[in-house]
Protein backbone atom coordinates (compact mmCIF):
# COMPACT_ATOMS: atom_id res chain seq x y z
CA UNK A 1 0.00 0.00 0.00
CA UNK A 2 1.20 3.45 -0.05
CA UNK A 3 1.98 4.93 3.55
CA UNK A 4 1.42 8.49 3.08
CA UNK A 5 -1.73 8.98 1.41
CA UNK A 6 -5.25 8.36 0.72
CA UNK A 7 -6.80 6.45 -1.89
CA UNK A 8 -9.34 9.18 -3.96
CA UNK A 9 -12.02 7.94 -6.25
CA UNK A 10 -10.78 8.33 -10.20
CA UNK A 11 -13.50 8.55 -13.31
CA UNK A 12 -13.97 5.83 -14.67
CA UNK A 13 -11.96 5.71 -18.09
CA UNK A 14 -11.16 3.72 -20.64
CA UNK A 15 -8.37 1.01 -20.30
CA UNK A 16 -5.72 0.58 -23.04
CA UNK A 17 -5.21 -3.36 -24.28
CA UNK A 18 -2.70 -5.10 -24.70
CA UNK A 19 -1.78 -3.74 -28.28
CA UNK A 20 -1.10 -0.27 -26.82
CA UNK A 21 1.85 -0.93 -24.99
CA UNK A 22 4.13 1.94 -25.83
CA UNK A 23 6.95 0.47 -23.90
CA UNK A 24 6.99 -3.19 -24.83
CA UNK A 25 11.04 -3.27 -24.49
CA UNK A 26 10.96 -3.33 -21.14
CA UNK A 27 7.87 -5.66 -20.49
CA UNK A 28 9.61 -8.04 -18.27
CA UNK A 29 9.17 -11.84 -19.47
CA UNK A 30 10.30 -13.37 -16.04
CA UNK A 31 8.97 -11.51 -13.75
CA UNK A 32 4.80 -10.75 -13.26
CA UNK A 33 3.45 -7.84 -14.21
CA UNK A 34 -0.36 -7.27 -14.76
CA UNK A 35 -1.47 -6.04 -18.70
CA UNK A 36 -1.97 -2.62 -17.21
CA UNK A 37 -2.61 -0.02 -14.65
CA UNK A 38 -0.77 0.48 -11.58
CA UNK A 39 0.01 -2.52 -9.21
CA UNK A 40 2.47 -2.98 -5.61
CA UNK A 41 2.90 -4.85 -2.82
CA UNK A 42 1.93 -8.38 -3.23
CA UNK A 43 -1.16 -9.65 -1.06
CA UNK A 44 -2.01 -12.81 0.74
CA UNK A 45 -0.02 -15.50 -2.11
CA UNK A 46 -0.74 -19.05 -1.50
CA UNK A 47 -0.57 -22.84 -3.38
CA UNK A 48 -3.89 -24.49 -3.26
CA UNK A 49 -4.54 -27.71 -5.49
CA UNK A 50 -1.33 -27.33 -7.72
CA UNK A 51 -2.13 -23.49 -8.61
CA UNK A 52 -0.26 -20.80 -7.25
CA UNK A 53 -1.99 -17.75 -6.44
CA UNK A 54 -0.94 -14.10 -6.55
CA UNK A 55 -2.73 -11.22 -5.09
CA UNK A 56 -1.59 -7.42 -5.17
CA UNK A 57 -2.42 -3.87 -4.65
CA UNK A 58 -4.16 -2.75 -7.83
CA UNK A 59 -5.61 0.50 -8.90
CA UNK A 60 -8.12 -1.07 -12.12
CA UNK A 61 -8.53 2.75 -13.43
CA UNK A 62 -5.43 3.89 -14.29
CA UNK A 63 -1.34 4.05 -14.27
CA UNK A 64 -1.56 5.74 -11.19
CA UNK A 65 -1.68 5.22 -7.50
CA UNK A 66 -5.18 5.10 -6.26
CA UNK A 67 -8.53 2.64 -5.97
CA UNK A 68 -6.27 0.29 -4.13
CA UNK A 69 -8.32 -3.25 -4.97
CA UNK A 70 -6.77 -7.01 -5.16
CA UNK A 71 -5.26 -7.56 -8.16
CA UNK A 72 -5.13 -11.54 -8.74
CA UNK A 73 -3.35 -14.01 -11.22
CA UNK A 74 -2.81 -17.58 -10.83
CA UNK A 75 0.36 -19.88 -12.41
CA UNK A 76 1.27 -23.29 -12.60
CA UNK A 77 4.58 -22.78 -12.15
CA UNK A 78 5.42 -19.30 -11.09
CA UNK A 79 6.18 -18.44 -14.65
CA UNK A 80 3.52 -18.60 -16.75
CA UNK A 81 0.47 -16.09 -14.96
CA UNK A 82 -2.68 -15.80 -15.96
CA UNK A 83 -4.48 -12.60 -14.77
CA UNK A 84 -7.87 -12.52 -13.74
CA UNK A 85 -10.84 -10.11 -12.77
CA UNK A 86 -10.09 -7.77 -10.17
CA UNK A 87 -10.80 -10.11 -6.95
CA UNK A 88 -11.66 -7.55 -3.68
CA UNK A 89 -12.33 -4.50 -5.41
CA UNK A 90 -12.50 -1.05 -4.15
CA UNK A 91 -15.88 1.08 -3.21
CA UNK A 92 -17.47 4.06 -2.33
CA UNK A 93 -16.95 3.03 1.30
CA UNK A 94 -13.42 1.82 1.51
CA UNK A 95 -10.15 1.09 -0.06
CA UNK A 96 -8.35 -2.24 0.09
CA UNK A 97 -5.23 -2.64 1.51
CA UNK A 98 -2.52 -5.21 1.51
CA UNK A 99 -3.29 -8.56 3.55
CA UNK A 100 -3.14 -12.60 3.65
CA UNK A 101 -5.16 -15.40 2.50
CA UNK A 102 -5.06 -19.32 4.24
CA UNK A 103 -7.05 -21.81 3.68
CA UNK A 104 -8.91 -22.65 6.39
CA UNK A 105 -8.47 -26.52 5.76
CA UNK A 106 -10.66 -27.11 8.88
CA UNK A 107 -13.66 -24.98 8.37
CA UNK A 108 -12.33 -22.80 11.55
CA UNK A 109 -14.32 -19.79 10.10
CA UNK A 110 -17.78 -21.83 9.90
CA UNK A 111 -17.66 -19.58 6.21
CA UNK A 112 -17.62 -23.07 4.35
CA UNK A 113 -17.59 -27.01 5.17
CA UNK A 114 -15.17 -29.47 6.27
CA UNK A 115 -16.08 -31.03 2.55
CA UNK A 116 -15.58 -27.52 0.88
CA UNK A 117 -13.46 -25.42 3.28
CA UNK A 118 -13.39 -21.78 2.46
CA UNK A 119 -10.11 -19.93 1.58
CA UNK A 120 -10.22 -16.50 3.94
CA UNK A 121 -8.61 -13.65 2.99
CA UNK A 122 -8.03 -10.50 5.42
CA UNK A 123 -6.86 -7.89 4.90
CA UNK A 124 -6.88 -3.83 5.96
CA UNK A 125 -9.89 -1.74 5.00
CA UNK A 126 -9.17 2.10 4.89
CA UNK A 127 -12.44 3.71 5.50
CA UNK A 128 -13.87 6.64 2.95
CA UNK A 129 -16.11 9.79 4.02
CA UNK A 130 -19.38 8.59 3.78
CA UNK A 131 -17.99 5.06 5.37
CA UNK A 132 -19.87 3.92 9.24
CA UNK A 133 -16.31 4.79 10.43
CA UNK A 134 -14.48 8.08 10.66
CA UNK A 135 -12.16 8.53 7.01
CA UNK A 136 -8.82 7.74 6.97
CA UNK A 137 -9.40 4.77 9.70
CA UNK A 138 -7.34 1.32 9.11
CA UNK A 139 -8.79 -1.83 10.35
CA UNK A 140 -8.74 -5.48 9.73
CA UNK A 141 -11.52 -6.93 7.48
CA UNK A 142 -12.44 -10.10 6.04
CA UNK A 143 -13.49 -12.28 2.40
CA UNK A 144 -13.84 -15.28 1.85
CA UNK A 145 -14.12 -18.06 -0.93
CA UNK A 146 -15.94 -20.93 -2.06
CA UNK A 147 -14.74 -21.32 -5.24
CA UNK A 148 -11.03 -22.19 -4.97
CA UNK A 149 -10.23 -18.02 -5.26
CA UNK A 150 -12.61 -17.19 -8.35
CA UNK A 151 -14.74 -15.10 -6.44
CA UNK A 152 -15.20 -13.47 -2.97
CA UNK A 153 -17.63 -12.91 -0.54
CA UNK A 154 -17.56 -10.20 2.32
CA UNK A 155 -17.78 -10.85 5.94
CA UNK A 156 -21.15 -9.72 6.97
CA UNK A 157 -19.54 -8.83 10.67
CA UNK A 158 -16.79 -6.34 9.55
CA UNK A 159 -14.13 -5.42 10.68
CA UNK A 160 -13.24 -8.18 12.62
CA UNK A 161 -10.04 -6.13 14.19
CA UNK A 162 -9.96 -2.70 14.90
CA UNK A 163 -7.54 -0.65 17.75
CA UNK A 164 -9.27 1.35 19.99
CA UNK A 165 -8.30 4.53 19.56
CA UNK A 166 -8.95 4.21 16.16
CA UNK A 167 -5.51 4.16 14.00
CA UNK A 168 -4.94 5.78 10.54
CA UNK A 169 -1.88 3.50 10.31
CA UNK A 170 -3.19 -0.13 11.67
CA UNK A 171 -2.82 -2.30 8.52
CA UNK A 172 -0.71 -5.12 6.48
CA UNK A 173 -2.39 -8.32 8.60
CA UNK A 174 -0.53 -11.60 7.48
CA UNK A 175 -2.05 -14.59 9.24
CA UNK A 176 -0.92 -18.56 9.76
CA UNK A 177 -2.03 -21.55 11.41
CA UNK A 178 0.26 -22.29 15.03
CA UNK A 179 -0.19 -25.60 15.64
CA UNK A 180 1.66 -25.71 18.73
CA UNK A 181 -1.19 -24.17 19.80
CA UNK A 182 -3.86 -25.06 18.07
CA UNK A 183 -4.67 -21.29 16.88
CA UNK A 184 -4.21 -18.94 14.34
CA UNK A 185 -1.34 -15.88 14.60
CA UNK A 186 -2.06 -12.73 13.27
CA UNK A 187 0.81 -10.08 12.87
CA UNK A 188 0.11 -6.28 12.01
CA UNK A 189 1.71 -3.23 11.86
CA UNK A 190 1.17 0.12 13.47
CA UNK A 191 3.05 1.25 11.02
CA UNK A 192 4.17 4.85 12.08
CA UNK A 193 5.11 3.63 15.52
CA UNK A 194 7.37 0.96 13.72
CA UNK A 195 4.94 -1.58 15.89
CA UNK A 196 4.19 -5.31 14.92
CA UNK A 197 1.32 -6.32 16.87
CA UNK A 198 0.36 -9.86 17.37
CA UNK A 199 -3.02 -11.59 17.99
CA UNK A 200 -4.53 -15.15 17.98
CA UNK A 201 -7.68 -16.80 16.74
CA UNK A 202 -9.52 -19.93 16.95
CA UNK A 203 -12.22 -19.03 14.20
CA UNK A 204 -10.25 -16.84 11.75
CA UNK A 205 -13.22 -14.25 12.63
CA UNK A 206 -12.48 -12.94 16.58
CA UNK A 207 -9.29 -11.73 17.35
CA UNK A 208 -6.96 -11.91 20.45
CA UNK A 209 -4.34 -9.53 21.60
CA UNK A 210 -0.75 -11.70 22.33
CA UNK A 211 1.91 -8.92 22.44
CA UNK A 212 3.45 -6.40 20.42
CA UNK A 213 7.32 -6.27 19.12
CA UNK A 214 8.77 -2.79 18.42
CA UNK A 215 10.51 -0.16 17.90
CA UNK A 216 13.43 -1.23 18.13
CA UNK A 217 16.85 0.40 18.48
CA UNK A 218 16.42 2.30 14.94
CA UNK A 219 13.97 5.02 14.94
CA UNK A 220 13.62 7.46 12.20
CA UNK A 221 10.64 9.99 12.29
CA UNK A 222 9.75 9.43 9.16
CA UNK A 223 9.75 5.81 8.94
CA UNK A 224 7.41 3.07 8.77
CA UNK A 225 7.04 -0.33 9.32
CA UNK A 226 4.89 -2.05 6.71
CA UNK A 227 3.71 -6.31 5.51
CA UNK A 228 5.13 -8.36 8.23
CA UNK A 229 5.67 -12.14 7.88
CA UNK A 230 6.47 -14.45 10.86
CA UNK A 231 7.65 -17.51 9.90
CA UNK A 232 9.97 -20.27 11.13
CA UNK A 233 12.49 -22.11 9.78
CA UNK A 234 15.43 -24.90 10.32
CA UNK A 235 18.80 -23.52 11.44
CA UNK A 236 21.08 -25.31 8.64
CA UNK A 237 19.14 -27.77 7.85
CA UNK A 238 18.40 -29.08 11.51
CA UNK A 239 14.45 -29.60 12.02
CA UNK A 240 16.12 -29.28 15.85
CA UNK A 241 17.57 -25.75 15.61
CA UNK A 242 14.33 -24.14 14.64
CA UNK A 243 14.44 -20.40 14.50
CA UNK A 244 11.49 -17.82 13.59
CA UNK A 245 11.76 -15.08 11.57
CA UNK A 246 10.24 -11.70 11.18
CA UNK A 247 10.28 -10.15 7.66
CA UNK A 248 9.06 -6.40 7.57
CA UNK A 249 8.84 -3.92 4.85
CA UNK A 250 10.84 -0.50 5.63
CA UNK A 251 10.24 3.05 4.14
CA UNK A 252 12.07 4.67 3.78
CA UNK A 253 15.50 4.04 5.78
CA UNK A 254 16.57 1.28 3.90
CA UNK A 255 19.89 -0.11 2.76
CA UNK A 256 19.67 1.04 -0.95
CA UNK A 257 17.88 4.35 0.66
CA UNK A 258 14.00 4.68 0.12
CA UNK A 259 11.90 1.14 0.94
CA UNK A 260 13.70 -2.08 1.22
CA UNK A 261 12.72 -5.36 3.15
CA UNK A 262 14.74 -6.38 6.43
CA UNK A 263 14.16 -9.32 8.97
CA UNK A 264 15.06 -9.97 12.18
CA UNK A 265 15.92 -13.63 13.27
CA UNK A 266 14.79 -15.11 17.06
CA UNK A 267 11.95 -16.99 18.48
CA UNK A 268 8.56 -17.34 19.08
CA UNK A 269 7.18 -19.02 22.18
CA UNK A 270 3.37 -18.55 20.50
CA UNK A 271 2.75 -15.31 22.47
CA UNK A 272 5.67 -13.15 22.03
CA UNK A 273 8.47 -13.20 19.14
CA UNK A 274 12.07 -12.22 20.43
CA UNK A 275 14.81 -11.07 18.30
CA UNK A 276 18.29 -12.40 18.71
CA UNK A 277 21.58 -10.06 18.10
CA UNK A 278 19.52 -6.92 17.77
CA UNK A 279 22.27 -4.66 16.99
CA UNK A 280 23.22 -0.81 19.86
CA UNK A 281 20.35 1.25 19.74
CA UNK A 282 21.14 4.08 17.09
CA UNK A 283 22.93 1.85 14.74
CA UNK A 284 23.25 2.70 10.83
CA UNK A 285 21.06 0.50 8.38
CA UNK A 286 24.39 -1.38 7.68
CA UNK A 287 24.15 -3.23 10.89
CA UNK A 288 20.80 -4.75 10.64
CA UNK A 289 19.87 -7.92 8.11
CA UNK A 290 18.33 -7.00 4.76
CA UNK A 291 16.40 -9.62 2.11
CA UNK A 292 18.13 -7.35 -0.98
CA UNK A 293 20.45 -4.85 -0.72
CA UNK A 294 19.54 -3.20 -3.90
CA UNK A 295 17.00 -0.99 -4.70
CA UNK A 296 14.13 -3.00 -6.07
CA UNK A 297 12.90 -5.52 -3.51
CA UNK A 298 9.92 -4.15 -0.99
CA UNK A 299 6.56 -5.84 0.85
CA UNK A 300 8.30 -9.10 0.73
CA UNK A 301 5.64 -12.08 1.58
CA UNK A 302 5.52 -15.81 2.06
CA UNK A 303 3.22 -18.57 -0.25
CA UNK A 304 1.04 -20.25 2.37
CA UNK A 305 -0.28 -23.38 1.95
CA UNK A 306 3.00 -25.00 -0.02
CA UNK A 307 3.40 -29.30 0.36
CA UNK A 308 7.16 -27.97 0.30
CA UNK A 309 9.45 -27.29 3.81
CA UNK A 310 10.82 -24.26 1.93
CA UNK A 311 9.02 -21.49 2.22
CA UNK A 312 8.78 -19.20 -1.53
CA UNK A 313 8.66 -15.39 -0.96
CA UNK A 314 7.63 -12.95 -3.62
CA UNK A 315 7.95 -9.23 -3.40
CA UNK A 316 7.20 -6.13 -5.00
CA UNK A 317 10.18 -4.93 -7.49
CA UNK A 318 10.14 -1.42 -6.99
CA UNK A 319 10.80 1.96 -4.73
CA UNK A 320 8.56 4.38 -2.91
CA UNK A 321 11.10 7.03 -3.67
CA UNK A 322 10.53 6.62 -7.41
CA UNK A 323 7.72 4.09 -8.17
CA UNK A 324 4.95 7.00 -9.72
CA UNK A 325 7.75 8.68 -12.25
CA UNK A 326 8.55 4.97 -13.84
CA UNK A 327 8.58 5.51 -17.39
CA UNK A 328 7.02 1.93 -18.29
CA UNK A 329 3.46 2.11 -19.75
CA UNK A 330 0.61 0.72 -19.53
CA UNK A 331 1.53 -0.44 -16.48
CA UNK A 332 3.08 0.26 -13.68
CA UNK A 333 4.70 -2.30 -11.25
CA UNK A 334 5.92 -5.76 -11.12
CA UNK A 335 7.21 -8.52 -9.11
CA UNK A 336 10.61 -10.04 -8.07
CA UNK A 337 11.74 -13.83 -9.20
CA UNK A 338 9.76 -16.32 -6.75
CA UNK A 339 12.94 -17.17 -4.32
CA UNK A 340 13.03 -20.19 -2.26
CA UNK A 341 14.41 -19.47 1.36
CA UNK A 342 16.62 -21.14 3.83
CA UNK A 343 18.59 -20.53 7.31
CA UNK A 344 22.08 -21.19 7.43
CA UNK A 345 25.04 -19.79 9.79
CA UNK A 346 27.33 -17.46 7.55
CA UNK A 347 30.01 -15.42 9.41
CA UNK A 348 29.29 -17.32 12.88
CA UNK A 349 25.20 -16.17 12.59
CA UNK A 350 21.99 -17.06 11.02
CA UNK A 351 21.28 -15.81 7.84
CA UNK A 352 18.36 -15.57 5.58
CA UNK A 353 19.36 -16.95 2.01
CA UNK A 354 17.79 -16.52 -1.11
CA UNK A 355 17.80 -19.30 -4.06
CA UNK A 356 15.96 -19.39 -7.59
CA UNK A 357 12.47 -21.21 -7.18
CA UNK A 358 12.41 -24.83 -8.47
CA UNK A 359 10.61 -23.88 -11.40
CA UNK A 360 12.80 -21.25 -12.83
CA UNK A 361 16.20 -23.36 -12.04
CA UNK A 362 14.05 -26.30 -14.14
CA UNK A 363 13.73 -23.74 -16.55
CA UNK A 364 17.45 -22.96 -17.17
CA UNK A 365 18.79 -26.84 -16.35
CA UNK A 366 16.68 -28.62 -19.07
CA UNK A 367 14.33 -26.23 -21.34
CA UNK A 368 17.41 -24.11 -22.55
CA UNK A 369 20.73 -24.53 -24.36
CA UNK A 370 23.93 -22.89 -22.47
CA UNK A 371 26.62 -21.47 -23.56
CA UNK A 372 30.45 -21.28 -21.78
CA UNK A 373 33.34 -19.15 -21.67
CA UNK A 374 35.34 -20.95 -19.04
CA UNK A 375 39.09 -20.17 -18.57
CA UNK A 376 38.97 -16.29 -19.94
CA UNK A 377 41.63 -14.31 -18.76
CA UNK A 378 42.12 -11.23 -18.71
CA UNK A 379 44.46 -8.55 -17.76
CA UNK A 380 43.18 -4.72 -17.17
CA UNK A 381 41.35 -4.95 -20.02
CA UNK A 382 37.54 -5.23 -21.29
CA UNK A 383 36.48 -8.32 -23.74
CA UNK A 384 33.01 -8.08 -25.32
CA UNK A 385 31.73 -11.77 -25.49
CA UNK A 386 30.74 -12.43 -28.84
CA UNK A 387 27.40 -12.29 -30.34
CA UNK A 388 25.79 -15.50 -29.76
CA UNK A 389 25.73 -14.67 -25.87
CA UNK A 390 23.67 -11.48 -27.00
CA UNK A 391 20.00 -10.94 -25.42
CA UNK A 392 17.96 -9.37 -23.38
CA UNK A 393 16.79 -12.03 -20.91
CA UNK A 394 19.79 -14.19 -19.59
CA UNK A 395 20.41 -16.60 -17.04
CA UNK A 396 24.26 -15.96 -16.27
CA UNK A 397 26.29 -18.62 -13.56
CA UNK A 398 29.88 -17.36 -12.91
CA UNK A 399 32.87 -17.53 -10.76
CA UNK A 400 36.11 -15.53 -10.93
CA UNK A 401 39.22 -15.53 -9.21
CA UNK A 402 40.54 -12.07 -9.09
CA UNK A 403 44.52 -12.77 -8.93
CA UNK A 404 45.75 -9.03 -8.65
CA UNK A 405 43.48 -6.60 -10.04
CA UNK A 406 41.91 -4.34 -8.17
CA UNK A 407 38.33 -4.47 -9.37
CA UNK A 408 36.40 -7.00 -11.90
CA UNK A 409 32.95 -8.35 -13.04
CA UNK A 410 30.59 -8.10 -16.18
CA UNK A 411 29.03 -4.99 -17.77
CA UNK A 412 25.44 -6.76 -18.90
CA UNK A 413 22.50 -5.22 -20.90
CA UNK A 414 25.53 -3.28 -22.67
CA UNK A 415 26.39 -1.65 -26.09
CA UNK A 416 29.13 -2.91 -27.45
CA UNK A 417 30.95 0.24 -27.36
CA UNK A 418 30.43 0.09 -23.24
CA UNK A 419 28.81 3.39 -23.39
CA UNK A 420 25.87 2.03 -21.61
CA UNK A 421 25.25 -0.85 -19.82
CA UNK A 422 24.91 -2.36 -15.88
CA UNK A 423 28.18 -3.70 -14.19
CA UNK A 424 28.42 -5.88 -11.71
CA UNK A 425 31.42 -5.50 -10.02
CA UNK A 426 33.27 -6.57 -7.21
CA UNK A 427 36.37 -4.12 -5.72
CA UNK A 428 38.91 -6.11 -3.68
CA UNK A 429 39.98 -2.97 -2.05
CA UNK A 430 36.64 -2.23 -0.43
CA UNK A 431 35.53 -6.62 -0.73
CA UNK A 432 32.23 -5.18 -1.60
CA UNK A 433 29.85 -6.43 -4.60
CA UNK A 434 28.52 -3.68 -6.30
CA UNK A 435 25.70 -2.81 -9.40
CA UNK A 436 26.23 0.46 -10.58
CA UNK A 437 23.28 1.00 -12.79
CA UNK A 438 24.23 4.84 -13.31
CA UNK A 439 24.63 4.17 -17.06
CA UNK A 440 22.20 1.54 -17.37
CA UNK A 441 19.71 3.69 -19.76
CA UNK A 442 17.22 5.62 -19.00
CA UNK A 443 17.85 7.14 -15.94
CA UNK A 444 17.08 10.53 -15.38
CA UNK A 445 12.81 9.77 -14.77
CA UNK A 446 13.43 10.62 -11.07
CA UNK A 447 16.61 12.23 -8.78
CA UNK A 448 16.06 9.63 -6.84
CA UNK A 449 16.68 6.64 -8.98
CA UNK A 450 19.82 5.69 -7.27
CA UNK A 451 22.67 4.47 -9.13
CA UNK A 452 24.96 2.49 -7.50
CA UNK A 453 24.30 -0.25 -5.09
CA UNK A 454 27.14 -1.76 -2.68
CA UNK A 455 27.44 -4.42 0.06
CA UNK A 456 29.78 -6.08 2.12
CA UNK A 457 30.74 -10.02 1.09
CA UNK A 458 34.24 -11.57 1.41
CA UNK A 459 35.90 -13.22 -1.02
CA UNK A 460 38.52 -15.64 -0.18
CA UNK A 461 41.61 -15.85 -1.81
CA UNK A 462 39.81 -13.43 -4.60
CA UNK A 463 37.25 -16.34 -5.25
CA UNK A 464 33.37 -14.68 -6.28
CA UNK A 465 30.77 -16.49 -7.72
CA UNK A 466 27.78 -15.44 -8.67
CA UNK A 467 24.34 -16.06 -10.01
CA UNK A 468 23.01 -13.15 -12.60
CA UNK A 469 19.10 -13.10 -13.62
CA UNK A 470 18.57 -10.18 -16.09
CA UNK A 471 15.14 -9.43 -17.53
CA UNK A 472 13.90 -6.53 -20.07
CA UNK A 473 14.32 -4.42 -17.24
CA UNK A 474 16.00 -5.78 -14.37
CA UNK A 475 19.12 -7.27 -12.89
CA UNK A 476 18.85 -9.66 -9.91
CA UNK A 477 22.02 -10.51 -8.21
CA UNK A 478 22.98 -13.20 -5.60
CA UNK A 479 26.21 -14.53 -4.07
CA UNK A 480 26.66 -18.07 -4.47
CA UNK A 481 25.40 -19.40 -1.52
CA UNK A 482 22.70 -16.85 -1.59
CA UNK A 483 22.85 -14.23 2.08
CA UNK A 484 23.69 -11.57 -0.87
CA UNK A 485 20.83 -10.58 -2.94
CA UNK A 486 20.68 -7.38 -5.10
CA UNK A 487 17.98 -6.61 -7.05
CA UNK A 488 17.50 -3.60 -9.19
CA UNK A 489 15.14 -2.03 -12.00
CA UNK A 490 16.82 -0.70 -15.37
CA UNK A 491 15.99 0.92 -18.27
CA UNK A 492 18.36 0.02 -21.42
CA UNK A 493 17.82 0.64 -24.70
CA UNK A 494 16.94 -2.69 -27.21
CA UNK A 495 20.61 -2.43 -28.82
CA UNK A 496 21.76 -2.84 -25.31
CA UNK A 497 22.34 -7.04 -25.06
CA UNK A 498 25.64 -7.53 -25.16
CA UNK A 499 27.84 -8.61 -22.50
CA UNK A 500 31.46 -7.69 -21.65
CA UNK A 501 33.83 -8.67 -19.45
CA UNK A 502 36.10 -7.02 -17.70
CA UNK A 503 39.56 -6.47 -15.01
CA UNK A 504 40.59 -3.63 -13.92
CA UNK A 505 44.57 -2.77 -12.96
CA UNK A 506 45.63 -6.27 -12.88
CA UNK A 507 44.78 -9.95 -13.63
CA UNK A 508 41.29 -11.78 -13.46
CA UNK A 509 40.46 -15.32 -14.71
CA UNK A 510 36.67 -16.12 -15.23
CA UNK A 511 36.81 -19.38 -14.68
CA UNK A 512 33.65 -20.32 -15.20
CA UNK A 513 30.91 -18.43 -17.02
CA UNK A 514 27.75 -20.10 -17.89
CA UNK A 515 24.92 -18.28 -20.07
CA UNK A 516 21.68 -19.47 -20.82
CA UNK A 517 19.39 -17.19 -23.07
CA UNK A 518 15.97 -16.86 -22.12
CA UNK A 519 14.43 -14.61 -24.70
CA UNK A 520 11.71 -17.03 -25.44
CA UNK A 521 9.95 -18.19 -22.55
CA UNK A 522 8.96 -22.07 -23.40
CA UNK A 523 5.18 -22.40 -23.51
Amino acid sequence: MRPDAQAADSPQQALPTPSQDTTPQWRPLLHYTPRRNWMNDPNGPFFYKGVYHLFYQYNPLGEEWGNMSWGHATSPDLLHWHEHDVAVPFSDTKDIFSGTVVVDTHNTSGLGTTDNPPLVALYTSVFKENAPRPAGVQAQSLAYSLDDGRTWQPYGKDPVLTLSPDSLHFRDPSVFWYAPGGYWVMTAVVANEQMVKLYKSTNLTEWTFLSDFGPTGFVHPDMLWEMPSLFPLPLDGNPAQQKWILMLGINPWSIAGGSGSMYFVGSFDGTTFHAEGLPPDGSDPAAYDWLDYGADHYAALVFSGLPESAPITIGWMSNWDYAAQMPTSPWKGQMTLPMTMALRTIGGRPQLCLTPEKHYTTLVANDRPALSFDGLRLSSERHLLPDHARGQVLDIDMSMHIQDADRAGLFVRATADGQIGTCIVYDMKKHELIVDRSRSGLTDFSPKFSPEHAVSMPAPNGEISLHVIIDRNSVEVLSRNGSIVITDLIFPPVEADRIIAFSENGMTEFRHMKITRLDQKPE
